[in-house]
């Protein structure tokens, strides 16, 4: 797996290359400085994962993010950052990021790279935790585009807002087997791979 690493802070990238280079299955392509090194890097060395800070001096990783998905919808760009701001967050949602990490979660860094490779999304602990909140916000979700029933847009609703199975079988007196059913259908008839896409398309119908 090829990576790129960008963040304004040397000491902080030379981190994580090291980090990084300890597993045998990652090589470390090219390390950047700002938004600019990102576009440039990601469009000479391709790689698997981009993993770039959000808060930097000429470009910051958001409009980054934005410009190389513009060109390339496929790439995966998981953001690495200290601040958990609610207005970032929906950004990068929006622009098709595919994980959202705090710094202090180092050790979640590994796998969670290894999960956007994968083709999942990923986001910390603490960002799943306020997507409920965040999603509360959401309106005008047009289920019949895509081809969902009213109940199979009540479940996305619900799993959303962070229900388990077990808890919108009761809101919605199903068995959990049903519930199971539904979601899977949900997904399927969306493309999705799992309930964190389902609840990042909720939020922004992507």
């Amino acid at each position: 797996m090829r990576i790129v690493i960008v963040d304004d802070d040397v000491f902080v990238s030379g981190a994580l290359k090291t980090i990084l280079e300890t597993d045998e299955e990652i090589t470390v392509a090219g390390v950047g400085a700002d938004g600019n090194d990102a576009v440039v890097l990601y469009k000479k060395e391709k790689p698997d994962v981009l993993l770039m800070d959000i808060r930097m001096k000429e470009k910051s990783g958001l409009e980054a993010a934005k410009e190389i998905l513009s060109f390339d919808e496929s790439a995966r760009i998981l953001l690495l950052t200290t601040f958990s701001d609610d207005e970032y967050i929906v950004k990068a949602l929006k622009y098709g990021v595919k994980g959202y990490l705090l710094k202090q979660d180092y050790n979640s860094i590994l796998p969670a790279l290894k999960a956007v490779h994968l083709g999942q999304s990923v986001f910390g602990t603490e960002i799943t935790a306020r997507l409920p909140e965040l999603l509360r916000e959401k309106r005008g979700f047009d289920f019949r585009d895509k081809g969902l029933s009213e109940k199979e847009h009540e479940v996305v609703r619900l799993v959303a807002e962070g229900l388990s199975n077990k808890e919108i079988a009761a809101e919605m007196f199903l068995s959990e087997g049903t519930v199971r059913n539904y979601i899977s259908d949900i997904l399927e008839k969306l493309e999705l791979r799992d309930r964190t896409q389902l609840a990042v398309y909720y939020l922004t119908g992507r």
